[in-house]
């Protein structure tokens, strides 16, 4: 069988198109089997690069000069506006005196703001983008209802009035669908240009990726950055529905008093989706994070902590009562699940009221006014680990009652509003382990798990799909394997999670990235966390039944 037409599984030579390829030309490009080494270099030319195959396009290709076209421009001349030239431009009039700079340094640093500008525009553009374009597509999505409701409030005026108004009704439904049209045309006129811009992005991270896989000078060296462009988010539509006002029946007058309808009203706005450009001011990371006090709870084995607005905590461990204290440490309240058995996870409302998980009976809880009410109660499922969004949202981490399976589940009241299980590829996103999970959200509205057993912080979007894992740090003073517990994030986006065996917590960025260890403080089997309104940061040390609460920002 002829080998240049049949499947093959290595590389052939480009010259003979049968053996084996050995070597490259890194100037020419060419793949060269060891024969043919000969051949390629034979028509005298002095820029042939003969390297090993395997470390091909390791040269930089340098342009060649326009004064001296055999030689190759390796340097920039800094006082002629950054121009290539060759070594003897250097020694030319033209060059007396000016400072030079060599062309794989400019290579060099371009290459990496290439990089940055490609994770920029995975990490923060092509999603900030997508969330602009969802909220016009949900719009949309929601306009017939929002029609509905209005021709349903016309009707039922029109119901009152019977046979004589039908057609003064007919004329204004009129008006009401010429409105709605434009209304539909406005919003998709600007999701069409978001939908422009994504692709501008998708053709420039394609540009990159061509420039990233090239090792040619020019296309790098001209290569101009679009952030800036990209980073001006265009202002964020929201056209208003036109109400309808009913008046008083009046037959002499019914056009004008059966009622109005308010033109269509367009605002825009500045747009402050997902760009780091939030209210909240920057803090810094201490140097060295500060204990700032110590509470004794008395519990032999203390797992949670939440954060209540006024400074006091809510605590639990593995007892069936959870205790709040005050700033100072004084006991103010405990209250008793009545099964004997102790709670999975505790959290706060944005009412201030306290909930828990139990296990036991399958159910999520909540504590008002000394009494304690069921909220969700599961079948098939046993309740973990939950907390409280942004938005009033509950998410509850829950096990399969044959310990096989495990999921997060958004509830708006007791209403499940969206299950988080599996990745794009149909794979679990979390350890089918049944303990050691522990959930927070991120202020990017990231849900965040510490997957022990997984040995992994796992962050999806709030979509569900999965965004990064953070598998630990790598450290010479930490040497058990990371093992994340509890898990928490603060006013900016850092995620912070207790690492048990070593004795510290991790700090990280909302993209991942591992800021620092807070281990200075004497911690002993760290587990829950939470941080206050402050940013203080609360953790429970397990073993010693104590909370210890660190400041850690400037």
């Amino acid at each position: 069988m002829d080998p240049r037409h049949s499947a093959q599984d290595v590389h052939r030579c480009d010259l003979c198109e049968t053996a084996i390829v050995h070597s490259y030309c890194d100037f020419c490009h060419v793949n060269l089997c060891t024969p043919c080494i000969g051949k390629h270099i034979s028509d005298g030319y002095d820029k042939h690069k003969i390297v090993p195959f395997q470390e091909r396009k390791s040269t930089l290709i340098y342009p060649n000069c326009g004064t001296h076209p055999h030689k190759m421009c390796e340097l920039q001349c800094k006082d002629c506006n950054n121009i290539s030239i060759c070594s003897f431009c250097t020694a030319s009039e033209q060059h007396r005196g000016h400072i030079f700079v060599h062309i794989s340094t400019v290579y060099k640093a371009q290459k990496e703001t290439i990089e940055k500008d490609a994770e920029e525009l995975v990490n923060t553009l092509s999603p900030t983008y997508e969330e602009i374009a969802r909220d016009l597509e949900n719009q949309l999505a929601n306009l017939d209802g929002g029609y509905e409701k209005l021709t349903s409030a016309m009707s039922k005026q029109g119901e009152q009035w019977h046979r004589e108004i039908d057609n003064v009704i007919n004329k204004m439904k009129t008006e009401i669908s010429k409105i709605k049209v434009k209304h539909r045309d406005i919003l998709q006129i600007h999701l069409n240009e978001i939908k422009k811009i994504q692709s501008l992005i998708k053709q420039t991270l394609h540009a990159i990726n061509e420039i990233e896989k090239s090792t040619e000078v020019s296309p790098t060296i001209a290569y101009t950055s679009k952030i800036r462009e990209f980073s001006k988010l265009p202002p964020k539509i929201q056209v208003s529905l036109p109400t309808f006002i009913p008046k008083p029946i009046d037959r002499e007058k019914l056009y004008s008093l059966f009622g109005q309808i308010t033109p269509l009203s367009t605002a825009t706005k500045e747009n402050v989706h997902s760009l780091i450009q939030s209210n909240t001011s920057v803090r810094e990371l201490l140097d060295e994070p500060e204990l700032v006090a110590t509470v004794q709870t008395g519990y032999k084995h203390l797992r949670k902590v939440t954060c209540l607005y006024d400074g006091s905590i809510w605590t639990s461990g593995v007892t069936n009562d959870i205790k709040c204290f005050n700033s100072k440490g004084s006991l103010l309240q405990t209250v008793k699940q009545k099964t004997g058995y102790f709670p999975n996870d505790i959290a706060v409302d944005s009412d201030g009221d306290l909930l828990y998980t139990s296990w036991a009976t399958r159910t999520v809880n909540k504590v008002k006014n000394g009494q304690t009410e069921e909220l969700i109660r599961l079948q098939g499922w046993h309740p973990s680990q939950l907390c409280v969004t942004s938005t009033g949202d509950l998410l509850v981490t829950m096990y399969s009652d044959n310990k096989t399976q495990y999921k997060v589940v958004r509830y708006s009241g007791s209403t499940e509003k969206q299950t988080i299980q599996f990745d794009d590829k149909g794979k679990p996103l979390y350890s089918r382990n049944y303990k050691l999970k522990y959930i927070t959200e991120n202020r990017n509205h990231d849900i965040c798990v510490a997957d022990c057993e997984a040995v992994a912080v796992v962050v999806v979007n709030q979509d569900g799909k999965l965004r990064w894992r953070y598998t630990g740090h790598p450290s010479v003073t930490k040497n058990k394997p990371f093992k994340p517990h509890g898990i928490t994030t603060d006013s900016q986006s850092h995620i912070l999670t207790a690492d048990n065996d070593n004795h510290c917590i991790h700090i990280l960025d909302q993209n991942g990235q591992f800021l620092r260890y807070i281990d200075n403080c004497d911690l002993e089997d760290p587990w829950g966390l939470c941080v206050d309104n402050n940013d203080n940061l609360f953790v429970c040390e397990l073993n010693k039944g104590s909370v210890k609460k660190i400041k850690y920002l400037k």
